[in-house]
C-alpha cells in the first residue's frame, strides 16, 4: 500500500490509501465488509499479496517511462537554449541596423528641415510682394474711380472686401497727409468710405439676424472683428434679441428665458460669447429691470408703506432668483461680483432706507391693531406703571393681603386676544423674512433687533403687560362676595401668548442673530421680560385671598351650629355637610383652572399657597363649633371629604396637613379611656399638646370629670 500512496488514477480524485484498502478488502469475499459474509483473514491476505506485486510491478513500469520523459525533457531543453542563443543573435545584427537607419533618418530630416527654412525664407517675401502687388492693383482701381475687381462687384465676397479696405485704411493712415501721396489717398480712405462699410457689414449682419442665418452671421462678425464697429454690431445684436422677447406680465421670466435662448446661440456667431452674453444680462438690468422697478415701487413709496415692502422685498427676491439662473452661464471669471454689482445698482436707493420704512410701518401697523381691538371693546387704556423689575419687586415686597390699588371691574374681559398676537407675531415674522433678505449681512443683526424691539413694545408691554396689570387691578379684595376670578384667565392666555412669543424667538430671529454680539442682547431683553411677568404673577397672588374669602362666605353662610350638634342623635341622614359639598366644589373649580392657567413649577407653586390656606381656614373654621358624638362623626367625614379634596392638589405638604387634621377630628369622638392612647398616635405625636387640647375641648362632655381626667 505504501507504493500506492501519491497515485493518481486518471479522471478520479487524489488517491487515499484507507479507502483504497476499504474498496479492496469490500471487493474480496471473506473481506469481512459485507453484511452476512464469514470473514477469511488467509483469503484477505493472499489478495493484499498479489494486489501488492501488482502495484510494485505498476510502480517500476511507471518509474521507466517517468525517467524516460525526463531524459526527452532534457534534450528538447538543450534544443531551445541553442535556438535562443541563435536568436538574441540575430537580435543585436537586426538592432545595429536600425541604429543605423534611424542615424540616417535623422540625417535626412535635418537637411529636410533646413530646406524647409531656405524655401520659407525665400516664399515669405514672394507672398508679402504678391500681396502687396494685389493692393496696389486695388490701389490703382480706387484712383482710377473704377472697381473692377469681382471682389468689389460681387456682394458675396463683401469679406474679402472688408479685408482689403482695412488693409488700405490701415496704409492711408501712416501716410502723412502734407505728401502728395497722402493728400492724394485721404479722399479715397477716409473715416468716411471705412465708416460706410462698416455700416454696411452691420446692416448684413441685421440681416442676417433678422433671417435666423447663424453661418452668415458668424462670417460677417469675424470680419467686423477687426473694425472699429465690432462694438456697435454687438449692440445690434443685443438689441434685436431683446425685440418681442417681453411680452408677457413677467419681466423676470422673460429675461430667463431670453438669456438661456441666446446662450446657446451666441457661441456659434462671436469669438468671444461670454463677454456678448454678459453685455446682454448688463442690458437687461439697466434698461428693463431696473425700469420695472422704479415703476413698481415709486408708485407706493410714499403712499403705502406696506404695499411698498411687500413689492421691495418680492422683487428684489426675484431679482436675486434671476442671478441665480445666470449664474449656470459663462460670463467671465468673477460672476458672482457681476451680478451683485448689477442687482446693488437697481436697488441701491431703495436698500439704504430699507430698515427706517420697516421700524416706521411696524411700529404704526402694529399700534393699529392695538388700538382697533380696544376700540372693539368700548375701552380707554389707562395707564400702567412703568417702572422697571426693580421697581415692580419692591412692589411685590410691600405687598399685603389687600388688593393693588383700587379694584377695577373688567366685566370678565382678559384684555387679551389670540387674533391681535397672532396679527402681530405675523407682521413681524414678515418683517424678519424681509430684513434677512433685504439687510446688508453687517447690517443684519442690528436690524433684526430694532425688529425684536418693537415685537416686544407693542406684544409684551402694551398687550401683555397691559393685561396683566389691569388684571392685577382687577382683583377684589377678600372680603368681596361672589367674586369673579377673571385674573387666573389673564394668566392662562399670557402664558399661551409667551409660548407663540418664544417660539417666533426661536425660530426667526434666532439664526439672524446667532453668530453676532446682538444675541446676548436679545437673550437679556427676553430674560427682563419674563422676569417682569413672573413678578407681576407672583403679585397675582392676592387672588388666593380672593379665594380663601369666597370659601368663607361659603362656610358663614352654609354652615349651621346644629350639624355638629343635632338635636337628635340618632336622627342624622347625611354624610357630609352641605357647607362642605358647597366649598369642594368650588376648591375643585379653582384647582382645575389654576392648573390651566399656569404650566411647570408655577402650578406647584401656587397650589402649595392656596392648599396651605385652604388647610389653615377649615382648621380655624372648624374650632368654632362644639361637637356632640354623632356631630364629631360629621365631623370627620366633612374633614374626609376635604382630603379627597386636597388630593386634587398632588401636593405631599397639602395631603399631610390634611391627614393630621382628620386625625385631630377623631379626637371628637373618641372614647375617653382611649385619648391618651390617640395623641401618642403616629400622625399626633409630634403635636403641640394645646393644639390637641384645643380639639378637645370642642367635644360637648369636655367639662364632665372623667373626661378631663382621662386628658389631663
Amino acid at each position: 500500500v505504501a507504493h500506492c500512496k501519491g497515485f493518481f488514477f486518471c479522471g478520479q480524485e487524489p488517491f487515499v490509501a484507507d479507502e483504497y484498502i476499504e474498496r479492496l478488502a469490500w471487493r474480496t469475499p471473506g473481506g469481512g465488509s459485507r453484511g452476512g459474509e464469514a470473514f477469511d483473514p488467509k483469503r484477505l491476505l493472499e489478495e493484499f499479496v498479489n494486489h501488492i506485486q501488482e502495484l510494485q510491478v505498476m510502480d517500476e513500469r511507471i518509474q521507466r517511462k517517468v525517467e524516460k520523459l525526463e531524459q526527452q525533457c532534457q534534450k528538447e531543453a538543450k534544443e531551445f537554449a541553442k535556438k535562443v542563443q541563435e536568436l538574441q543573435k540575430s537580435n543585436q545584427v537586426a538592432f545595429q541596423h536600425f541604429q543605423e537607419l534611424d542615424e540616417h533618418i535623422s540625417y535626412v530630416a535635418t537637411k529636410v528641415c533646413h530646406l524647409g527654412d531656405q524655401l520659407e525664407g525665400v516664399n515669405t517675401p514672394r507672398q508679402r510682394a504678391v500681396e502687396a502687388q494685389k493692393l496696389m492693383k486695388y490701389f490703382n482701381e480706387f484712383l482710377d474711380g473704377e472697381l473692377k475687381s469681382d471682389v468689389f462687384t460681387n456682394s458675396e465676397k463683401i469679406k474679402e472686401a472688408a479685408d482689403i479696405i482695412q488693409k488700405l485704411h490701415l496704409i492711408a493712415q501712416e501716410l502723412p497727409f502734407d505728401s502728395l501721396m497722402g493728400f492724394c489717398c485721404y479722399p479715397l480712405f477716409s473715416p468716411g468710405k471705412y465708416h460706410d462699410l462698416e455700416c454696411q457689414l452691420i446692416q448684413e449682419f441685421t440681416s442676417a439676424q433678422r433671417r435666423g442665418e447663424i453661418s452668415r452671421m458668424r462670417e460677417v462678425a469675424a470680419v467686423l472683428l477687426h473694425f472699429k464697429g465690432y462694438s456697435h454690431c454687438v449692440d445690434v445684436y443685443i438689441k434685436q434679441c431683446q425685440e418681442g422677447a417681453f411680452l408677457r406680465n413677467d419681466v423676470f421670466e422673460d429675461a430667463a428665458i431670453l438669456c438661456q435662448r441666446v446662450n446657446k446661440q451666441v457661441g456659434e456667431i462671436f469669438s468671444n460669447p461670454e463677454t456678448v452674453l454678459a453685455k446682454l444680462i448688463q442690458n437687461i438690468f439697466e434698461v428693463k429691470l431696473q425700469s420695472y422697478v422704479k415703476d413698481q415701487l415709486e408708485e407706493h413709496r410714499k403712499s403705502d408703506a406696506e404695499q411698498y415692502l411687500k413689492n421691495l422685498y418680492d422683487l428684489y427676491t426675484r431679482t436675486t432668483n434671476l442671478s441665480s439662473k445666470l449664474m449656470e452661464f459663462n460670463l467671465g471669471t468673477d460672476k458672482q461680483t457681476f451680478l451683485s454689482k448689477l442687482i446693488k445698482a437697481i436697488f441701491i436707493s431703495y436698500l439704504e432706507n430699507y430698515i427706517e420704512v420697516e421700524i416706521g410701518y411696524l411700529k404704526s401697523r402694529s399700534a393699529m391693531i392695538l388700538q382697533r381691538y380696544y376700540d372693539s371693546k368700548n375701552h380707554q387704556k389707562r395707564s400702567i406703571g412703568t417702572g422697571g423689575i426693580q421697581d415692580l419687586k419692591e412692589r411685590l415686597r410691600q405687598r399685603t393681603n389687600l388688593p393693588l390699588g383700587p379694584s377695577i371691574d373688567t366685566h370678565g374681559e382678559t384684555f387679551l386676544s389670540q387674533e391681535v398676537v397672532v396679527n402681530l407675531l405675523q407682521e413681524t415674522k414678515q418683517a424678519f423674512e424681509r430684513c434677512h433678505r433685504l439687510s446688508d449681512p453687517s447690517d443684519l443683526p442690528k436690524n433684526a433687533f430694532r425688529i425684536f424691539s418693537m415685537l416686544v413694545e407693542f406684544l409684551c408691554t402694551e398687550h401683555i403687560d397691559y393685561a396683566l396689570e389691569t388684571g392685577l387691578a382687577g382683583i377684589p379684595s377678600s372680603d368681596s362676595k361672589n367674586a369673579n376670578l377673571y385674573f387666573l384667565d389673564v394668566v392662562h392666555q399670557a402664558n399661551t401668548i409667551f409660548h407663540l412669543f418664544d417660539k417666533q424667538f426661536n425660530d426667526h430671529l434666532m439664526p439672524l442673530i446667532s453668530s453676532s454680539p446682538k444675541l446676548s442682547e436679545c437673550l437679556q431683553k427676553k430674560k427682563d421680560i419674563i422676569e417682569q411677568m413672573e413678578v407681576k404673577l407672583d403679585m397675582g397672588i392676592d387672588t388666593l385671598n380672593c379665594m380663601i374669602g369666597q370659601m368663607k362666605h361659603i362656610l358663614a353662610a352654609e354652615q349651621k351650629k346644629t350639624d355638629f350638634k343635632p338635636e337628635d342623635e340618632n336622627n342624622v341622614l347625611i354624610q357630609y355637610t352641605n357647607a362642605c359639598v358647597k366649598v369642594c366644589g368650588y376648591v375643585r373649580k379653582q384647582v382645575e383652572k389654576i392648573r390651566n392657567s399656569m404650566d411647570g413649577k408655577n402650578v406647584d407653586t401656587v397650589l402649595m399657597e392656596l392648599g396651605v390656606r385652604f388647610h389653615r381656614l377649615i382648621y380655624e373654621h372648624l374650632q368654632q363649633y362644639s361637637y356632640s358624638c354623632m356631630g364629631g362623626m360629621l365631623a370627620i367625614c366633612d374633614v374626609a371629604e376635604y382630603r379627597k379634596c386636597a388630593k386634587d392638589f398632588k401636593i405631599a405638604l397639602v395631603l399631610q396637613l390634611f391627614d393630621t387634621l382628620h386625625a385631630l377630628c377623631n379626637l371628637l369622638v373618641v372614647a375617653p379611656d382611649n385619648l391618651k392612647q390617640v395623641c401618642s398616635g403616629e400622625q399626633l405625636a409630634n403635636l403641640d399638646k394645646n393644639i390637641l387640647h384645643s380639639f378637645v375641648q370642642l367635644r360637648v362632655d369636655y367639662r364632665s370629670a372623667r373626661l378631663a381626667r382621662h386628658f389631663s
